[in-house]
C-alpha cells in the first residue's frame, strides 16, 4: 500500500528574499513523532506523516529564520507535550501557544508558562469542532493577564463580525490567525475584510499575515491574497506578525516554503516594514531577548 504524501515539501527551494537577523516564524506546528507523542483520540484530522522538531529546525535554518513560535495543533488536542518538547530544545529562540480549555486551572497555566508558552489558542472553525463559548474564554482573561499571556483566535471569516464585540472587550491582547480566514476571492471590499479592519482598530488586537494559501482561491503564489496582506501591514504595521503555517495540514496543494517566504516582499515591500513584521513585533510581543 502506498504511503500518504507529506503535507510539506521535503526540499523547499531557497528563498530569494534574505531575511533580517532575528527573523521569527510566529506560526507553525509539530506533529509527533506519533510513537512518542500520540495524536488526540478526539482529533478532527490526522496528519499524513510526522513533522517533528528536527525537521522544523532544519527548515528554519534553510529559510534564514532564527526564532519561532510553535502553535499547538488540533491533532494533538490539549496534550501540549510535542510543542513543549520543541521549546525545551531551544528555549532562548522558541516560544509556544497552547491549546487549553477555558476552565483550565491556574496550576496548569503556570506549568505551561514555565515550559515557554505565552498564549492560549481557541478555534472557531467548523471543521475543528465546537469551541469554548467566547464568554467563557474571556472569563479566563484575568488569569492569562497574571502570566502576561494573550489569546489567539482561529476563526472563520464569516464569524468575525459576531465575535468582534466580545474580542474588543478582552482584557488581554488578542491575535487573529491567518488574516481572519477571509475568502480572498470576494475582494478587499468584502464584508468579512471590512469587519476584520474594524476589529483591528482596537489597539489590543493583532493579526497574523499568514495563510495566504488558505484564504486564496487561486494556485501558488496565491495572487488574490496579496492585497489583503499588504493592506494589513500598511495600516497596522506595529501589530502584524508573520508565520509559515508549516507543515501545512489540510491543503489540496502542498506549498513550497521558499515561495511563502518570498511572499513577504509583497506583504511588506520596504526593509523597515519587514524589520517590524519579522523581528521587532515578535520580539516585543513574545518576549524574546534583544
Amino acid at each position: 500500500m502506498a504511503q500518504p504524501s507529506p503535507s510539506f515539501k521535503a526540499q523547499p527551494r531557497k528563498p530569494r528574499l534574505a531575511l533580517p537577523r532575528g527573523a521569527c516564524d510566529t506560526h507553525f506546528h509539530v506533529f509527533g513523532p506519533a510513537r512518542r507523542f500520540p495524536f488526540a483520540p478526539e482529533r478532527s484530522y490526522t496528519p499524513t506523516c510526522d513533522a517533528p522538531k528536527e525537521t522544523l529546525f532544519a527548515l528554519h535554518s534553510h529559510l534564514g529564520i532564527e526564532r519561532g513560535v510553535v502553535v499547538q495543533s488540533a491533532a494533538h488536542g490539549f496534550d501540549n507535550s510535542a510543542a513543549a518538547d520543541l521549546i525545551a530544545a531551544r528555549p532562548q529562540h522558541y516560544r509556544g501557544v497552547a491549546l487549553v480549555r477555558a476552565n483550565a486551572g491556574q496550576a496548569e497555566l503556570e506549568r505551561l508558562h514555565s515550559q515557554g508558552f505565552r498564549g492560549a489558542r481557541f478555534h472557531y472553525m467548523e471543521h475543528l469542532g465546537a469551541g469554548d463559548p467566547i464568554d467563557a474564554v474571556l472569563a479566563m482573561g484575568p488569569r492569562l493577564a497574571e502570566l502576561g499571556w494573550h489569546l489567539q483566535i482561529h476563526l472563520a471569516g464569516g464569524r468575525i463580525a459576531d465575535l468582534a464585540p466580545s474580542l474588543k472587550r478582552s482584557p488581554v491582547p488578542v491575535v487573529i490567525d491567518h488574516m481572519g480566514r477571509i475568502d480572498a476571492s470576494k475582494g478587499v471590499d468584502s464584508a468579512e475584510f471590512r469587519a476584520l479592519l474594524d476589529l483591528l482598530r482596537a489597539k489590543h488586537l493583532w493579526v497574523k499575515v499568514s495563510g495566504s494559501e488558505r484564504i486564496s482561491r487561486q494556485r501558488s503564489p496565491w495572487p488574490d491574497a496579496a492585497p489583503f496582506a499588504r493592506k494589513l501591514v500598511a495600516e497596522f504595521g506595529d501589530r502584524v506578525l508573520w508565520g509559515s503555517d508549516w507543515p501545512h495540514p489540510n491543503l489540496a496543494e502542498v506549498p513550497d516554503d521558499g515561495d511563502l517566504v518570498d511572499l513577504i516582499t509583497d506583504m511588506a515591500p520596504s526593509e523597515a516594514e519587514r524589520q517590524r513584521l519579522l523581528v521587532d513585533n515578535p520580539r516585543r510581543f513574545y518576549g524574546f531577548a534583544a
